[in-house]
């Protein structure tokens, strides 16, 4: 029922990009306030992909790149990590390190770093990297959040308008409602239908509505029972009309399909630069998201195209 760590990776990572500015001044106003918004923000991927490639730290899908434009009129480059891992990571802040003076040295461009920690280890909190020998010493200090914190200032969220209190207290009741699928039940209805108090656009209420689907899983029978919810709110809408109240679970569902599908091509990607036609064709034709799912997270750790090809094969064949 409930999303694991590395399912949590794709929608933030979407969260990311689609409310980039609201993530900001959500978590970091400091930054926000210094960025003139007048300007477009580039998602540098392929930049950030060739780091990932060349550095042997790891990688976390969440991970952005990103070319922004200061208030002054300076140009400056943010990295953001997102760990979601499951457990305590001694190596994080080393690859904190990495990342940013590989970015300088290979592009000239300083970066800021900073760290947005979604695990479930109240006490982990890097800050920092420093490393020293004989006199030699270098260090990187970086502005890290811990979403953990935020359950405390739940009054703040419920009356906040940024989406990402929305993304917030979505990964919160995701963790808390693990064991209890009534309980799951009742906040993903309390969250839905304040996305419709707070005055949100149609595109932001079906963006939100697909975050919450995709860490707030519900058994089927209780599924019924959010989407019956949901229609009773989708017709206090003017602005949606029937056709749209009667495409919608059926619009979610691809749009996770079609994100499932882009995820596992993206990951293959990174990790083996050229993926065979065929194999894109086979998996763009796909519609089960959780043998979609299982793909994604079986691409994140084969060793090889003609392996993740083999799995395909038999997966499809039991």
């Amino acid at each position: 029922m409930t999303a694991t760590m590395s399912d949590w990776d794709t929608p933030w990572k979407e969260a990311l990009e689609l409310y980039f500015a609201e993530f900001l001044q959500f978590f970091f106003p400091w930054i926000y306030d210094d960025i003139d918004w007048t300007k477009p923000c580039e998602f540098l991927d392929k930049e950030f992909q060739q780091i990932v490639r060349d550095a042997e730290v790891g990688r976390r899908l969440a991970d952005k790149l990103v070319k922004v434009w200061r208030c002054n009129g300076e140009e400056a480059w943010v990295l953001i990590h997102l760990e979601i891992q499951g457990q305590w990571d001694d190596a994080f802040p080393r690859r904190m390190h990495v990342y940013n003076y590989r970015i300088e040295d290979c592009y000239g461009q300083s970066v800021v770093s900073l760290a947005v920690l979604i695990d479930d280890h109240p006490h982990w909190r890097p800050n920092h990297y420093t490393a020293e020998l004989w006199g030699c010493r270098v260090s990187l200090e970086f502005p890290m959040v811990k979403v953990l914190d935020y359950d405390a200032c739940w009054s703040e969220l419920e009356q906040s308008s940024n989406p990402f209190a929305v993304v917030v207290m979505a990964h919160l009741k995701a963790k808390s409602t693990r064991q209890d699928p009534h309980a799951r039940l009742q906040w993903k209805q309390h969250l839905a239908k304040r996305l419709y108090q707070r005055g949100y656009n149609r595109q932001d209420i079906l963006e939100l509505l697909r975050f919450l689907d995709w860490l707030l899983v519900l058994p089927d029978h209780l599924e019924l029972q959010f989407r019956h919810s949901l229609q009773q709110e989708e017709k206090k809408m003017p602005y949606i009309t029937t056709y749209e109240r009667r495409g919608l679970q059926q619009g979610l569902q691809q749009g996770l399909q079609q994100k499932a599908q882009e995820d596992i091509l993206e990951v293959l990607e990174i990790r083996f630069e050229t993926v065979p036609e065929i194999l894109v064709e086979r998996i763009n034709q796909m519609n089960d998201l959780a043998i979609l799912n299982t793909l994604h997270r079986q691409a994140v750790v084969v060793a090889s195209v003609e392996a993740f090809q083999q799995f395909l094969d038999q997966m499809l064949a039991e």
